[in-house]
């Protein structure tokens, strides 16, 4: 049976000492499905003292970020998702400082601290920035996660580094670990937990398993002890934590069986099957008709093999509700149909056309322009996947339709990695290379997940292979199994086996399949951008090193050019040997000594 997420919250917060409380908190635990996508959040704010409108900032930073948290897309990770609504929040603070008259004066503005705790899934994420504190207790252990952000002036006196509307720029702490059933989290303001002992925390805290007077009691203790600050505490513990992993998921997905075979002419579920589109060892892929409509249809059924496959099912289930997400005129679309299925599979729209991988064989040599019209129509629909922190990781021809206008169509989706989904589910961490050998990254073949520069060199590697043929690196890629691996691989310029190809183009596309993911672009845009404009980084100039233009050349020459060495310090060494024995073979005897000439006289 699955489980839910769920936890025990007790807060209590109080002006204290001061006539305004300029702290603030909140909390929700959603309901099933947002429960599961976006998890519990919990979070406490401080204004500083010095501003008199530091309590609306308090506010509305918890206000709006329980709020805006839950709007964002379900395919975002935990992280992107806080720190896009905190950046907004930041913004909106800091724009309202600047409209008021303090506008100078950030310490009259719209300021506070801001610290929050994400519980989704197993795991919990910790978001933090200026002075107020989460901690954590585990088995009887107090342990404080957060860092304040002061620092200490003259006579003592302490001030924020950082803060929710202190600046235009914002520096957000983040961490995160995995959550265990009985752990307490503990978020409180400094007019709490200066006053308090750790051993006071914890006393109350075995004392009573209500949360909300374990609160109450730490801000009376803190108030009794002299604290002249507002005061604010949150207890969170954890009940109970979901089961998402393979064997829960694939429990939900068995309650649909597998459909029958299927053959040409053959009624399935309101469709009639025309005919076979593509077939592999992960599912079978068919051509129907909607008898309803009369539209028609693809038809996407799982293998019959795998289904003692969970982790195969569940990607096949994934799928669709990828397709679902996407809105982009080069995805494939999944059809829309209110039909009741009795069994697992998927619809997608029909797209006529040819995979480029056939079309790459009936065009060998396209033109220069309907290459980047192809490769601009790619990058744009792989930005789409990117947007809602999607990474494709299986781009290769087999999966790209092309129709007779030349419009692109992206399919097949059973190899995307969703960050909001890989923090729900532990296979993540299990799948292996998912993408095509031939076109997956280097860092990929080394145990790295896939990314953005992952899929911009997928493309890279299409981009020179509809202008050669080939791969920019061949098999070479796929034998990489250390990073230092990557060191052999060398670009093979274009221009050496087609003069005429610009310079530029070729050092733009050595660039976006660079072995190194962080020597690549940055996003896919700036790729196509120097497609068509040159980059005035790259040496127009520049000639290929012999190293890259003929690599098995060049270390053949130089091991000629050794091997030639070689044989002259031999022959140096053995003339050295010859002249050191030379002597002592041509010394004279003494009889053979030369006798003195006798000199003749001049004249009879």
């Amino acid at each position: 049976m699955q489980k839910q997420l769920i936890v025990d919250k007790g807060a209590c917060s109080k002006a204290g000492r001061k006539q305004v409380n300029q702290d603030a908190e909140g909390g929700r635990v959603p309901e099933a499905p947002a429960l599961s996508s976006k998890g519990a959040a919990f979070a406490i704010a401080d204004g500083i003292s010095s501003s008199d409108v530091s309590d609306q900032a308090s506010r509305i930073a918890i206000t709006r970020f329980l709020e805006d948290y839950y709007h964002t897309p379900i395919e975002w990770s935990v992280k992107s998702s806080v720190q896009h609504v905190l950046l907004a929040i930041n913004s909106w603070l800091n724009a309202q400082t600047f409209r008021s008259p303090h506008r100078f004066d950030k310490n009259r503005g719209f300021v506070c601290t801001f610290s929050a705790l994400v519980i989704k899934s197993r795991m919990v994420h910790i978001f933090h920035l200026g002075d107020t504190r989460i901690y954590r207790v585990r088995t009887g252990h107090l342990e404080q996660l957060t860092e304040d952000h002061r620092f200490w002036g003259e006579e003592d006196r302490s001030y924020l580094a950082r803060a929710l509307g202190m600046s235009p720029h914002l520096e957000i702490d983040y961490t995160s670990h995995e959550a265990k059933v009985g752990d307490v989290y503990l978020l409180m303001s400094d007019g709490v937990y200066d006053h308090l002992k750790s051993d006071d925390i914890l006393a109350l805290l075995n004392s009573d398993t209500d949360l909300d007077q374990v609160c109450q009691q730490w801000v009376a203790l803190a108030y009794q002890r002299g604290s002249a600050d507002n005061l604010t505490a949150i207890a969170v513990r954890l009940l109970q934590l979901p089961n998402h992993d393979v064997a829960s998921l694939y429990q939900a997905l068995s309650a649909l069986p597998l459909p029958p075979a299927l053959e040409e002419g053959k009624q399935f579920e309101g469709y009639l099957i025309l005919r076979v589109l593509h077939q592999s060892h992960r599912s079978q892929v068919y051509l129907a008709r909607d008898t309803s409509t009369g539209n028609q249809v693809v038809l996407k059924v799982p293998a019959t093999d795998l289904a003692a496959s969970a982790e195969t099912l569940e990607r096949f289930y994934l799928e669709e509700w990828i397709a679902r997400r996407i809105q982009h005129r080069h995805v494939l679309r999944p059809f829309a149909s209110e039909r009741q299925r009795q069994s697992l599979y998927s619809v997608m729209e029909y797209v006529p056309g040819q995979t480029l991988q056939q079309w790459m064989l009936d065009h060998p040599q396209p033109s220069l322009e309907m290459v980047r019209h192809i490769v601009e129509q790619l990058a744009n629909a792989l930005e789409a996947f990117h947007r809602l922190e999607m990474v494709y990781q299986d781009l290769q021809p087999a999966n790209i339709l092309i129709d007779e206008d030349g419009k692109i169509t992206l399919i097949d989706f059973g190899a995307v990695s969703v960050a909001g989904l890989d923090e729900m589910y532990s296979h993540t961490q299990t799948w292996g290379l998912l993408g095509s050998v031939q076109y997956s990254a280097p860092e990929q073949f080394i145990g790295q997940s896939g990314s953005v520069q992952s899929d911009l060199f997928a493309l890279g590697c299409i981009t020179y292979q509809l202008l050669t043929g080939k791969l920019p690196y061949g098999t070479e890629v796929a034998k990489i199994k250390h990073g230092d691996d990557r060191l052999r691989l060398y670009y093979r310029d274009i221009r050496y086996e087609q003069p005429d190809f610009p310079a530029w183009m070729d050092q733009a596309i050595a660039r976006a399949v660079h072995p190194y993911a962080e020597k690549r672009y940055p996003s896919l845009s700036e790729f196509v951008f120097d497609l068509r404009t040159p980059n005035p980084a790259f040496n127009r100039h520049s000639h290929p090193a012999l190293l890259q233009r003929h690599p098995l050349g060049f270390w053949r020459g130089l091991s000629f050019f050794l091997a030639c060495v070689v044989f002259v310090l031999l022959g140096m060494l053995a003339n050295q040997k010859y002249a050191e024995r030379a002597p002592i073979l041509s010394k004279p005897h003494k009889s053979s000594a030369i006798q003195p000439t006798t000199r003749l006289p001049a004249k009879l």
